[in-house]
């Protein structure tokens, strides 16, 4: 049996990107390119390839246009990018940042 290690378990890891969430779920089970969906959300290919292959996050406004385009709330899209972001966050800076936080004492 492993020991536990000193500063616990570490379980958390980094929830989906939504630029893979997008090129998964959307873009290749409905054949659609990079290209055509930049078009039709009147936005730069760059934006859409650099999402999709995880370079950039969306924005409000890539949120809103993706919900238009899939019928679907900015929301799903806005959450994604916030749990992605927090998650990343956690994972790499949880146990410095514990260190370095004092908390507030109770009233």
């Amino acid at each position: 049996m492993s020991k536990r290690p000193a500063g616990g378990w570490n379980l958390q890891r980094v929830t989906t990107h939504p630029g893979e969430m997008l090129r998964e779920e959307f873009l290749k089970p409905m054949s659609l390119s990079v290209n055509r969906l930049a078009l039709d959300l009147h936005v730069p290919v760059s934006r859409i390839d650099d999402l999709v292959h995880e370079r950039r996050g969306i924005t409000a406004d890539t949120a809103l246009r993706l919900s238009l385009y899939f019928g679907m709330s900015a929301e799903f899209w806005m959450n994604l990018q916030s749990s992605y972001d927090l998650s990343k966050v956690k994972v790499e800076k949880l146990e410095t940042l514990r260190s370095e936080v004092r908390p507030r004492p109770a009233a």
